[in-house]
């Protein structure tokens, strides 16, 4: 099982499709770095929400994660159940 896997977040930010990536994406990898791209508006407060709803609503697809921001990457961590 790989450990890591990297998306990008653009100026459509996250649609449900991209949701939908992440969640098959965590039944193989323990982590997903996001890189979040000059076309979505690189604010930090945004990068924060972002990250804030991609937990949300990877939660109501019983996933268990928890995230970190370092500068414009999200990283996702999935949590043992």
């Amino acid at each position: 099982m790989k450990k890591t896997t990297k998306f990008q977040i653009g100026k459509f930010g996250t649609t449900e499709g991209v949701i939908d990536s992440l969640s098959l994406a965590f039944k193989n990898h323990k982590q997903i770095r996001i890189s979040v791209l000059k076309a979505s508006g690189r604010n930090r407060e945004n990068i924060k929400q972002t990250a804030k709803d991609i937990v949300t609503k990877l939660r109501e697809k019983n996933e268990n994660c928890d995230y970190r921001v370092i500068g414009f990457t999200i990283t996702l961590i999935k949590k043992a159940k």
